[in-house]
């Protein structure tokens, strides 16, 4: 490991902490993450599966998306 990998190992940790301070304090207005049309839930009167498929990809969409833009800098 070198320092730049350190720097690396900061920077996410703030935004992790910053993506927790936000869901902490606003939680009301995520409500509908995770219950996005095309996700995949079943509730039985014992039995609870749940599978986040379209919520999944965007994620991935807006991960992939930032990722991008910081690598251009």
């Amino acid at each position: 490991m070198d320092q730049q990998t350190g720097k690396y190992l900061i920077a996410a940790g703030i935004v992790i902490l910053v993506i927790g301070i936000l869901v902490y304090f606003f939680h009301d207005y995520f409500r509908w993450f995770g219950r996005l049309p095309g996700d995949i839930r079943i509730i039985r009167s014992n039995y609870r599966f749940y599978f986040p498929v379209v919520t999944m990809i965007v994620i991935s969409l807006l991960l992939t998306l930032i990722v991008n833009i910081i690598r251009r800098f």
